[in-house]
Parts: structure tokens; sequence; C-alpha cells
């Protein structure tokens, strides 16, 4: 079973722009890193990666670099792998999940195994399988074969509202 959900915000509100040109960072009890292109770096134990407001956490992590040596593909493993990111409006985007694998060149991620996405304001998606789309703010999700996909819509708030949703004298 899959569902296909399109947040309901506009096309501008994509994640922060700046965040692609700033530095990466990275953190973790233990790292074999190579300097070379088309390597994998693997990090382990209490893992942070970021860049920007771009943040990726988890037990393990396998940095995918490729032919320039840029970071093309994280795959991130943990109780839970953690990824956020802030949009252009400030409005946080968290995914967690048992597994992560997000696709640095088109800004996809998947997260796989108890999946959960947020965006603050908007609301929440459950399922086996989620797949977010930074770009297009598309969300798919998949469930097993006994499961359901959960999700949860914030009513919108036009100016005079309260956060009920109801107008203000």
């Amino acid at each position: 079973m899959s569902l296909l959900w399109l947040w309901s915000v506009p096309l501008p509100s994509l994640a922060r722009e700046a965040d692609r040109n700033a530095p990466i960072t990275t953190v973790a009890k233990v790292t074999n890193a190579y300097d070379s292109p088309n390597s994998v770096t693997t990090l382990t134990g209490h893992v942070k990666v970021t860049q920007g407001s771009l943040v990726v956490t988890g037990d393990s992590v396998k940095l995918y670099f490729d032919a320039s040596q840029q970071i093309s593909r994280a795959v991130v493993t943990g109780h839970p792998a953690h990824i956020q990111e802030l949009d252009e409006q400030g409005r946080l985007i968290q995914g967690d999940a048992e597994t992560l694998d997000y696709d640095n060149e088109n800004r996809i991620a998947v997260l796989s195994k108890g999946a959960v996405v947020t965006m603050e304001g908007q609301g929440e998606v459950h399922g086996d399988k989620l797949t977010y789309h930074f770009d297009s703010t598309a969300l798919i999700g998949e469930s097993g074969e006994e499961g359901l996909v959960h999700g949860t819509m914030l009513p919108r708030h036009t100016p005079g509202q309260g956060a009920a949703g109801v107008a203000r004298p």
C-alpha cells in the first residue's frame, strides 16, 4: 500500500539553499576516511554530520563520494537514524527511522523501518518506508503487509486567525 502525500507548502519553501554551500562537519567515535574520488568514508559511534541547518545523526554513517570528491549519498543506521533541515521560512523538517538513505545530488531521503517525517506547522506521517523529496516537498509513504501509513495534516492558518484556526475579533 502506498500513499502520495504532498505537503501544502508553496514551492519557494524549499530547504535552505545556503546550506548547499556551507562546509560539512563530522563527529564520530571512529572515522575511516579516504581522500580519493569514488570512495566511501565510514563513521561509527554517536555520529553527527552537519552542513548549515542540515543535520544527520545515527550510530553509523557511510558517506559516498563521487568522482569530484563531493558527497553524493549518505546511508545512516541508528536508533534512530535522524535527519533535519530548516526550509527557507525557518520551519524544521525532521525524519527518523532505523535506516536513512539520503541522495545528496537529488535531495531525496528514504527512511525505512519505523519511519516518521515531521514538518513543523504542517503535520507528520508514519510508515514502514517514507520517501521525502526536499525540493518538491513530496512524500511517498509505504506500509508492510499488515501496516498502514498514518498521517496528520495541521490546518492552515490565515492572517487574523488564532492557533486553532478561529478568527480573532
